[in-house]
């Protein structure tokens, strides 16, 4: 069974900094019409830093949406079209963590809001760290902070790193460290 909707007509709804409200009228897979709301997304990379100790670079940051604090790997959105997704993991490793990495394993991707946006973000594993010293965004505030990568997991696993990219991530880092 073909499950494919196709878009029959598409509207900008709102052009923002970031996002690209949309709003389709599509043809479903019975024959029918449908309306789908969505938010085209540029796309993003986000890093599991792993030092020679085992330990991970984790950033505190607050986000305004859902008002408070959480905890979450280095990770940044594309700023260009067709922009390469190792590239972007390297700049906001070195931007957000201060560290750069010799040793890159690409984790796959993962979708953390399907029902609404189109949104990838490409996960990696970095490994070898060296300090390059840190040069985040003048509107951006985060705290790295280091501990053991099994503490980190834990932390997803127990529900306290909530952030959807960050738990995909660090059980992929870990499950991939394990197969070594």
């Amino acid at each position: 069974m073909d499950l494919t909707e196709r878009s029959l007509s598409s509207e900008q709804v709102y052009d923002g900094v970031l996002l690209d409200v949309r709003r389709d009228e599509v043809r479903l897979p019975d024959g029918g019409t449908s309306g789908r709301e969505w938010i085209k997304h540029p796309g993003a990379s986000a890093v599991v830093p792993v030092d020679d100790q085992g330990r991970v670079i984790l950033l505190r940051q607050f986000r305004f949406g859902p008002g408070r604090e959480f905890w979450e790997v280095p990770a940044g959105k594309f700023d260009g079209e067709g922009e390469d997704a190792l590239a972007v993991a390297k700049r906001e490793l070195a931007e957000e963590a201060g560290v750069g990495a010799r040793r890159w394993t690409r984790l796959g991707q993962t979708f953390p809001a399907i029902g609404y946006s189109d949104e990838t973000i490409h996960l990696f594993l970095a490994e070898d760290l060296h300090e390059v010293g840190t040069h985040v965004d003048e509107d951006e505030f985060v705290e790295p902070f280091r501990m053991p990568l099994a503490e980190a997991v834990a932390m997803a696993e127990r529900g306290e790193i909530e952030d959807a990219k960050s738990c995909v991530a660090l059980l992929l880092a870990n499950a991939a460290m394990a197969r070594r």
